[in-house]
């Protein structure tokens, strides 16, 4: 386990936080029309950003679907259109497009050619990623990946700077169209979840109630992460949901409310736009009119077995990619590993019809039910065998292209990818079984179907399949539930659903713990507040083993100016973010804590002090204090007091305090750090930060390992 990126994170002290928004509550009460403006900047705030994340959504769904279109043919007389928009109202051929849409072959040489349809496909595809990879790296690197791993850890009370800006935004919503267009077997759910973030960030930090309380900005970020996964999957209840099971650490009832809101605002503007001009809020919506029966419940244990091993597999071998990228990425390069990524993706995604395509219009195939008279490959009894083995083709190439395609350096995700393949595998484990019961309808198998009805509906399958493999790489259960529920509104499949979902949960945990996010975190050494359960490393010891002793305390006075600025100025490259206050350096009885904010502001504010001027920290004056001061002079220095920037009740422990206990306090209370005395006369002794403490725990775990 690494602890490479800690220094990258800045810890929220939560309790100073707290403290200060108590100040601004009790100044809020005596002004009665402040409180309702407030009242109306956070509702305001939610909606504003559940809109745009909404618009930006729909944006970005216009844009990709022509991008993956582009690699297929463009609309004569109208370039700007997809393929679908080109043939709207026109009439179709009989290879499902119409004459106004040329392919490029057609374009190219004028005649039908699949060599030159191909390397069309392939040259595009490899451009588009090449581009998005060049972007990224030029102008937002914290673009890259799906987000969701920082965003957890931000959540959990971390904050690095520049990961939730405007720019940031801007390149994500820009690279991620490009990187899902261009065929590579990535997605663009959990991007989504970073865009709703970076949104709720950029817009709430105009307003100072925002600006100035980490706790109100995590509040507007856990909405603005419920929103973004509900307008990724058009399922604005298990946006929240997904919110507060895998991302959040702390889900208070407000909270919960205001993702409520901001998700239902983000998918009825979501609507409003209707990017796919069909009503749906994404393209692989669908409605089932049959039910199932009791005898396929075997069927989906070994789907949801299937989700499982692919999970677990898919984050083991992912994260062997992802090691050997952070070896190797600087000698190949980012964009030179996209492009080759793309080139190797395309060419041979190409060959097979469920590859080929968008993965989004490959879930809305795979999960729609076979009607009657239908056209469609998928539901011709005589195309079954062959559907069958596409079908396993198309799983085999989905999962080794996700496994290597995500983390690369564009922005990427694998909710999705995870779910065709998924689906892939149902729909082809469907057909199987729908092709057992057409040759042996009279097995004991199947005495429970009617006759002369369809019996087995492949694309039921389809759909427990994507809900199995998403739950197996994100080990996510009750939200994949509520989030397959909103998509289809099949609620008589909701125990079928539930069933895969926890077999796949249970196979997933047996080959590694926790989903593909919390792994990414540990291998990339990103800070996350851990439960205690999951720190066994802790047992038995106590704070004493864990703590710093090298203390970088202040004198609560006095002190000339030049004194406490010459001690930031000296500390300021060390990163140290405040500083326990003493009675003097010597007895190192603790007084209080200030942090380097407040300092450096209160010496600010001393214009031209005088050479006598006398800062206090802290205590009351006496002559000794003075004693060797050369410049005291009982006329003329004047004192200045900055008590009332110093916490005077700081978090302490004991030495003997077991570790536990202290990272309890961590989690529930939320310290920055905790100052440790000595067990009788309330002598410093030393400190321990959170920070500190995940290092031991994942520095002891390594060896372990």
């Amino acid at each position: 386990m690494s602890t490479a990126r800690f220094d990258d994170f800045t810890t929220v002290d939560w309790v100073d936080d707290g403290a200060k928004e108590h100040q601004r509550q009790q100044k809020k009460q005596r002004h009665a029309s402040r409180g309702i403006y407030e009242a109306s900047v956070s509702w305001g705030v939610v909606v504003a950003v559940g809109a745009l994340i909404g618009i930006n959504t729909a944006m970005i769904s216009i844009v990709t679907e022509w991008l993956s279109d582009l690699k297929l043919g463009v609309c004569r007389g109208a370039w700007w259109l997809n393929e679908e928009f080109c043939c709207w109202q026109q009439e179709q051929q009989h290879n499902g497009s119409c004459a106004q849409w040329a392919t490029w072959d057609q374009l190219l040489i004028g005649t039908h050619a699949g060599v030159v349809r191909w390397a069309a496909f392939v040259a595009i595809g490899t451009g588009v990623a090449a581009a998005c990879a060049w972007l990224v790296r030029e102008y937002a690197p914290m673009a890259a990946g799906s987000g969701l791993p920082e965003i957890k850890a931000t959540l959990s009370g971390y904050a690095v700077h520049g990961f939730l800006g405007g720019w940031t935004l801007a390149m994500k919503s820009v690279g991620l169209a490009m990187a899902v267009a261009s065929g590579l077997s990535i997605g663009k759910e959990g991007p989504a979840v970073h865009m709703g973030c970076c949104v709720g960030n950029v817009v709430s930090r105009n307003f100072a109630k925002y600006r100035e309380s980490a706790a109100r900005r995590r509040e507007i970020v856990s909405a603005s992460a419920a929103a973004g996964v509900a307008v990724a999957f058009g399922a604005p209840i298990g946006g929240v949901l997904f919110s507060l099971e895998d991302l959040s650490t702390r889900f208070p009832r407000k909270t919960l409310w205001r993702s409520f809101l901001c998700a239902l605002v983000a998918t009825v503007s979501l609507q409003a736009m209707n990017p796919f001009r069909t009503g749906k809020l994404v393209m692989f919506q669908a409605s089932y009119d049959r039910d199932w029966h009791f005898f396929e419940i075997l069927f989906f244990v070994i789907i949801g077995v299937f989700g499982g091993v692919y999970g677990g597999l898919c984050i083991r071998l992912n994260l062997r990619v992802a090691a050997l990228r952070k070896r190797h990425g600087a000698t190949v390069g980012a964009v030179r590993e996209v492009a080759g990524l793309a080139l190797a993706t395309t060419a041979v995604a190409y060959a097979n019809q469920f590859t080929r395509k968008d993965m989004g219009e490959l879930l809305g195939g795979l999960l729609q039910e076979c009607r009657p008279a239908s056209a469609d490959r998928l539901c011709a009894p005589a195309q079954a065998p062959a559907v069958a083995w596409a079908l396993l083709w198309a799983t085999a190439i989905r999962s080794i292209g996700t496994v290597i395609a995500y983390g690369c350096k564009v922005p990427c995700g694998i909710f999705v990818p995870s779910m065709a393949i998924g689906a892939s595998f149902g729909r082809m484990l469907g057909t199987l079984v729908q092709i057992a019961h057409r040759a042996h309808p009279k097995w004991s198998l199947f005495a429970h179907c009617a006759p002369d009805t369809p019996c087995i509906t492949p694309a039921t399958y389809a759909f427990l399949g994507a809900a199995a493999a998403m739950s197996g790489v994100t080990k996510v259960t009750v939200a994949v539930v509520v989030i397959m529920y909103e998509l289809t509104g099949a609620i008589n499949f909701i125990v079928p659903t539930m069933l895969v979902v926890m077999v796949a949960k249970v196979v997933g945990d047996l080959f590694i713990a926790g989903g593909i996010s919390e792994q990414l975190m540990l291998l990339n050494g990103l800070p996350f507040a851990e439960e205690p359960d999951d720190q066994p490393e802790l047992l038995g010891k106590s704070v004493v083993a864990l703590m710093h002793t090298d203390i970088h305390a202040l004198p609560a006075g006095p002190l000339p100016p030049a004194q406490l600025q010459a001690v930031l100025d000296a500390s300021a490259s060390a990163g140290i973010r405040g500083f326990p206050v003493v009675d003097n350096l010597h007895d190192m009885r603790l007084v209080g804590y200030v942090s380097r904010t407040s300092l450096t502001a209160e010496l600010a504010s001393l214009s031209s002090p005088a050479p006598t001027t006398r800062v206090m920290l802290g205590g009351s004056l006496t002559p000794s204090d003075f004693s060797d001061d050369t410049a005291f002079d009982v006329y003329s220095t004047s004192v200045v007091s900055l008590a009332h920037i110093v916490n005077a009740s700081p978090v302490t422990v004991r030495p003997r305090t077991s570790a536990e206990t202290a990272a309890d306090i961590f989690r529930k209370l939320g310290p920055r750090i905790i100052l440790v005395t000595s067990e009788d006369a309330g002598q410093l002794v030393g400190l321990l930060t959170h920070k500190d403490l995940l290092k031991y725990v994942r520095s002891s775990h390594s060896i372990d390992a």
